[in-house]
Order: C-alpha cells, then sequence, then structure tokens
C-alpha cells in the first residue's frame, strides 16, 4: 500500500509538470524559437518517465529487501483490512482519472497528456496488484504475509516497463528521431498522387512536440515558370498540412526533371 501511494503521489507531481510544460509548449512561434514551443512537451513526458523509473527503483528495492528478510525467516506484518480497501477504491478512481485523461489527450492531440493518462492507467492496474497482494496476506494467514511485498515487487516491474515505453519516445523525440516508416510511406504516396508532380525523395521528418515536421524534394518539369514551379510547391505544402495538421512545417525543394 506505501509502494502504491508513492506511485500515486508521482502521479500528483507529473500533473504539475504536465500542466506546465503543455501551457508553454502552446505558445507560438516567437524569435528564439523559430519552430514553435513543441519540444517542451516531449521534455515533459521524457521526465514523466523520468519520475517512473525513480519511484519504480524505490518501490523494487523496498519489496525484495522485505523479501529477502522474509526469507532469512523473518515474520512480516500482515497489513489491516483498512489497507484492501483502500486498494479498491484507489483502483476505481485511478481508472475513472485514467479515462477523462486519455479522452482529454486525443481531444487536444497532446503527447505528454496522453503520457500522463498512462501514467494513471498504471496506477491503476498497480493498485490492481496491490489489492491481490494484500487480500492474499490478509485473508490466507501470516505465513502468506510476504504476497505483500511480492505484490509491490510486481508493481514495481509494471512501472519499469510503462518508464521505458515513454523514455524512449521522449528521448527519440528530443534527438530528432524520424517518423515511423509507415507515416513516412504515407507522405510520399500522397505527394505521388499529385499531377506533374514526381519522384518525390531526400525525405526528412521529425516530431515537434505534437506536429510533425517535413522536408522533401520533388521533380517537375524543368521547362515551366518560376511561378508555376512555386505553385506545385505551395500544392505540395497544402496537400501534407490538409493531411496532418495545419501546424506541420513543411519545406519543399524543386527540382527540374
Amino acid at each position: 500500500m506505501v509502494a502504491d501511494a508513492v506511485h500515486s503521489l508521482s502521479d500528483f507531481l507529473t500533473d504539475i509538470v504536465v500542466l506546465m510544460f503543455v501551457h508553454v509548449s502552446g505558445k507560438p512561434k516567437d524569435k528564439s524559437h523559430d519552430y514553435g514551443h513543441g519540444k517542451y512537451e516531449t521534455l515533459a513526458m521524457t521526465i514523466i518517465g523520468i519520475a517512473l523509473a525513480a519511484v519504480a527503483i524505490g518501490i523494487l528495492y523496498n519489496g525484495i529487501t522485505k523479501i529477502m528478510a522474509w526469507a532469512d525467516g523473518e515474520q512480516l506484518e500482515a497489513p489491516e483490512l483498512l489497507a484492501l480497501w483502500a486498494a479498491l477504491l484507489s483502483i476505481i478512481m485511478k481508472e475513472g482519472v485514467y479515462r477523462y485523461s486519455i479522452l482529454k489527450a486525443r481531444q487536444l492531440d497532446s503527447q505528454a497528456v496522453e503520457a500522463n493518462a498512462w501514467h494513471h492507467r498504471s496506477d491503476a492496474l498497480s493498485s490492481i496488484g496491490t489489492a491481490i497482494g494484500i487480500g492474499g496476506a490478509i485473508f490466507l494467514g501470516r505465513r502468506w504475509a510476504v504476497l505483500d511485498p511480492i505484490a509491490s515487487v510486481i508493481v514495481g516491474l509494471f512501472i519499469v516497463k510503462v518508464s521505458v515505453d515513454l523514455l524512449r519516445n521522449g528521448i527519440g523525440d528530443l534527438m530528432e528521431q524520424s517518423l515511423p516508416d509507415a507515416v513516412e510511406e504515407e507522405m510520399l504516396r500522397l505527394v505521388s498522387s499529385l499531377p506533374d508532380v514526381e519522384s518525390p525523395h531526400d525525405l526528412r521528418t521529425r516530431r515537434i512536440g505534437n506536429h510533425y515536421a517535413i522536408e522533401m524534394h520533388i521533380l517537375v518539369d524543368g521547362d515551366i515558370t518560376l511561378r508555376e514551379a512555386h505553385d506545385k510547391a505551395s500544392e505540395v505544402e497544402d496537400l501534407l498540412k490538409k493531411q496532418y495538421g495545419e501546424e506541420t512545417h513543411v519545406v519543399v525543394h524543386v527540382e527540374p526533371r
């Protein structure tokens, strides 16, 4: 129950981080941020991942220490029935917060809010493990009190999985990781479908917060005017923004066929 409470406290602290960073990331571009402030949201997701990893390490250490003490013959205290009721109530409340948060994350198309929603879901699922461990320790007798720290270790391992996923995505975006192959292939198909635009190539992509940044080269008839070439580039830009959002950063380099 203590492990689960620490996990809940980390939820509260990361909620504050998300509120601050999402507010900053929503600011428009300015003189010192030509590409906007979207990376602040990615940074928030990374901080959430680090916070979860720290919580997981503490929970695992505490749980493993108690299991080793039990294995050496130490009698562990069985939790009270009140702890079980608290765990059951925690499951219901945390699942409710997750469902509300994930709904808002999809409405706002926010990575950080979605990451925090999954933080709440991990909390709800870990509370299920907590309830099982506490229930077993209470109803199976004192010699089964070891189920309580075993449950805390399971909770810790689950939190490690969530934190690794968040850190992989957050650090990947901060390091200018390209978008998934399926997304890039879709971009190339879309541009190739435009009339008089051929062989889109040298595609470079990355994520800026919730938005995409896209750079590519296209081939057009070498005998058309500069204005016509410019219009073709604008057509490509408009198509990509229509597909991926008006905030998408698009740069198109035109080459003669």
